[in-house]
């Protein structure tokens, strides 16, 4: 008689045991492929090879949850992704900064949920407690409103400052509903 056979759980346990988390998966792959768009978005000059980058960044960026869902992630996903995006982000709205169309408080104004979201963070691994913060609807609805600033910026276009005042309304509510929805999980029943 085997050990499986005196108790049908070890088996189940032993081969939960031996199935190790994956590195890399696909999520963290698409993830990862924003790192060498920000760099090359800083690099390249044209527009229409800015605005292909920001098409690209944003395809990664919305599809990388729901395969992670699908196929699985890794814990290295949990913190490459964050970073990839804030980076991506970075990048892009230096060269805005750097354009002078916009002013340097509209940009802050713009990546504060970003900017909001990294300082907790950092302050939460200096006391010993890193959390990251779930995705909400309300910062992809940020995010969105952030890629449709950089197009907007990349055409030209007259709609620029009001859409990154949008974007920058957005973030403040979903500043606002995340921290709301955190002071509820919080409270004691």
């Amino acid at each position: 008689m085997s050990v499986s056979d005196a108790d049908p759980a070890a088996s189940i346990a032993d081969r939960a045991a031996d199935r190790t988390a994956p590195r890399w998966t696909a999520a963290d792959v698409l993830t990862a492929v924003r790192l060498p768009l920000a760099i090359g978005f800083l690099l390249v000059d044209d527009m229409w090879a800015r605005l292909a980058i920001v098409a690209l960044a944003a395809v990664t960026d919305f599809l990388d949850g729901p395969v992670a869902r699908r196929y699985g992630s890794s814990a290295f996903g949990a913190v490459l992704d964050p970073i990839a995006d804030k980076l991506f982000m970075a990048c892009a709205f230096g060269v805005v900064v750097f354009s002078g169309r916009l002013e340097w408080y509209e940009i802050a104004a713009v990546l504060l949920r970003d900017i909001v979201a990294t300082v907790a963070f950092g302050v939460t691994a200096i006391s010993r407690r890193p959390s990251a913060i779930p995705a909400r609807l309300g910062g992809k609805a940020v995010t969105l409103g952030q890629l449709l600033t950089l197009m907007a910026f990349l055409a030209g276009s007259s709609l620029l400052r009001p859409v990154a005042w949008a974007t920058a309304a957005v973030g403040l509510y979903a500043i606002w509903d995340y921290s709301r929805v955190a002071g509820r999980e919080k409270r004691p029943l």
